[in-house]
Formats: structure tokens, C-alpha cells, sequence
């Protein structure tokens, strides 16, 4: 994360406007601007784990992740400089939690790729801090507009649920599947046979699905779920919850909180990050599994077809197998044996 992200670029020409500002980054923040930006003070919150790492380690304790910011994240700043993400009901989530607790008055900078969406932070915050836009470059909007009122935030009014069958799955913006189960985990929960046994890590659980449907008919697996986003974190323990099942729930960048080893790791894995293509965190979980895996363990991970996993799984466990696949997804396993690469 040394290279600037566009939106950061944008910022940047404006650097002389930030130099005397008490400021808050929020949203999206993919790179470590933040951090080394000149300004009076600089604070930031986060809601992704692993962006709070970068950060963490230059910011110390002025970067904050959680669901929600709170008044102490805000301390004394004069200024909000809020990184759009791809997600509208998560953007709304976030500036209406961090316009409740910053002064009337407060300068407001939106900063997002056209792509995002950026351009409907305009009619968001018209009743609260109406926006213009003041800088257009790398296919990227900069607006600008001062705090006129706080708005009120009540995060329990963004909670979601669906049923997926006899379970109730918790949902909070931002969440992937957040409407609704998503065809490849779909494809995924089919091949979850009943009567599963022995330590389950589910690896990017979003919602909580995947556990929570495994625990349905497996009653005797013991759970362990993870995720880089703070909703995800407590969608899932919100719906294992609901659902009266037990597990541990955390936060972790792929494997780096998780501790143990395990029968089996479950994923539908990401390959974006924000609106950008990445595929670093799937390949970390292929490659770092055998360092979690049992002997005899498996992984399983249900991923689009075209990304070029099974080159990683050959590389890794020496072999895989497509267990279920259909003209878009695939179902990888692959078993912890004596000659993948510890």
C-alpha cells in the first residue's frame, strides 16, 4: 500500500488546503495518505481490519477500527476527509455515524472514483452539508461543503435479515450477500455434507452464512469464523446468535489473528478490494492453510471460474479437485498431506 490510490492523487493537489486542518479520514482508506499527509493533527477510522493495520503501524492509536466511530475518534477535529466506497447503503452507514458526532460548522471532503458512485454524496448530504464539487481528475470527484446540522444516527436502523431456509441471516451494509445468499456460496453450502466433525475456520464469513447453515446439520462442528470487515464480524455473530449457535467470531486479515489448527477452512474468497482487482487475499488463504490445516484437513473455496486458483492449489498441496462447478463458479478442494508445502 505505498502507492497512492487516484482518489489520493486528487487529494494531493490540494495538500497546501490540508496543512493547518485537525483532521478525520474515514471510508475506503486503501493506502496510507493518512499517515503522511501534513496536517495540524490527523485521526482516522476504519471499519476494514486490514486497512487499520497499515495505518496502525505509523498512527499508533489516532486510527480506530470498529463498526461504529465514537465521539473520542472525532476528539477535536475541524475537518472530515471521507474516501467514498463502492457501497451506497455502507457510505450512508458511515457519514451519517461520523456527521453525528463532528461540530456544526465542520469542512466535509467527499473523494471517490466517478465509478463508486461518488457523485450521490451530493443528494445524501444535501440536508445535512451540502456539497459542491471542487476538483475533477484520474477519473475521480473531489466535493467540498461545510456541516450545517448534525444529523441523528441510530446504527440498530441499518440491520437487515433474510431467511435462508430454517435459518436467520443478519445483515449490515457493506456486507457481501448483504440481499441475499450469492450463488457461488450457494454452490458451496451444497457440497457441505450432514454429520461434518472437528474444528471448522470459515474465512471471510460475511454474514455468517456458510457456518451457520453447516451448523444447521453438522450440530457437532465447533466453529470459528473471521473477516477483515467490522459488519461482517458482527453480521455473523448476529446471526449465529439468531440461530442459537455457538462459534468464535473475530476479526483478521485472512490468517493473521487466527491461531490453531483445523479439520476443515471453508472461504468464498474476495478478489476485489474496494473497487480494485485483487486477488492477494485468496492466494494468501490457499498458501498459508497448510500452516492451519490438520493432517488429512481440507480446504474448500468456491471462487469464479476464470481466476487462476488451481495453479496456486497445485503449487501448494501438490493437487485439487473440482468437487461442483457450474458455467460461472467452481468448488476447490484440496487436502493437507504429506507433501504440500508447510
Amino acid at each position: 500500500m505505498s502507492a497512492f490510490t487516484p482518489a489520493s492523487e486528487v487529494l494531493l493537489r490540494h495538500s497546501d488546503d490540508f496543512e493547518q486542518r485537525r483532521i478525520l479520514f474515514a471510508g475506503d482508506l486503501q493506502d496510507d495518505l493518512p499517515a503522511r499527509l501534513e496536517t495540524a493533527a490527523s485521526r482516522a477510522h476504519t471499519q476494514q481490519f486490514h486497512h487499520w493495520q497499515v495505518l496502525n503501524r505509523q498512527m499508533g492509536d489516532n486510527v480506530r477500527f470498529s463498526l461504529v466511530a465514537e465521539a473520542a475518534d472525532v476528539a477535536d477535529c475541524d475537518t472530515l476527509v471521507y474516501y467514498w466506497p463502492k457501497n451506497k447503503p455502507e457510505a450512508q452507514f458511515q457519514l451519517m455515524n461520523l456527521l453525528s458526532l463532528l461540530p456544526v460548522g465542520s469542512d466535509i471532503f467527499v473523494v471517490g472514483e466517478n465509478r463508486s458512485g461518488v457523485r450521490s454524496a451530493e443528494q445524501m448530504l444535501a440536508g445535512v452539508a451540502p456539497l459542491g464539487k471542487i476538483d475533477s481528475a484520474r477519473r475521480c470527484g473531489l466535493y467540498h461543503g461545510r456541516l450545517e446540522t448534525q444529523p441523528a444516527f441510530d446504527a440498530n436502523a441499518f440491520w437487515g435479515e433474510y431467511h435462508l431456509e430454517n435459518l436467520t441471516i443478519k445483515t449490515l451494509p457493506g456486507v457481501f450477500s448483504r440481499d441475499g445468499l450469492d450463488v457461488g456460496s450457494q454452490l458451496l453450502l451444497s457440497t457441505l455434507t450432514p454429520h461434518t466433525k472437528g474444528k471448522v475456520l470459515d474465512i471471510g464469513c460475511g454474514a455468517g452464512v456458510l457456518a451457520a447453515a453447516l451448523a444447521s446439520h453438522s450440530p457437532k462442528v465447533r466453529l470459528t469464523l473471521c473477516d477483515v470487515s467490522a459488519p461482517a464480524v458482527e453480521a455473523s455473530k448476529a446471526t449465529l446468535s439468531a440461530n442459537g449457535i455457538e462459534g468464535d467470531v473475530f476479526a483478521s486479515n485472512v490468517f493473521s489473528e487466527v491461531n490453531g489448527r483445523f479439520d476443515m477452512i471453508i472461504s468464498n474468497p474476495p478478489f476485489h478490494d474496494g473497487l480494485q482487482t485483487s486477488l492477494d487475499a485468496a492466494q494468501t488463504l490457499i498458501r498459508g492453510a497448510v500452516r492451519h490445516l490438520n493432517s488429512g484437513g481440507e480446504l474448500r473455496i468456491v471462487a469464479n471460474a476464470f481466476l487462476p486458483y488451481p495453479k496456486v492449489l497445485d503449487e501448494t498441496f501438490g493437487f485439487h479437485e473440482v468437487i461442483a462447478q457450474t458455467g460461472r463458479f467452481k468448488v476447490y478442494r484440496a487436502i493437507m498431506t504429506r507433501q504440500a508445502k508447510k
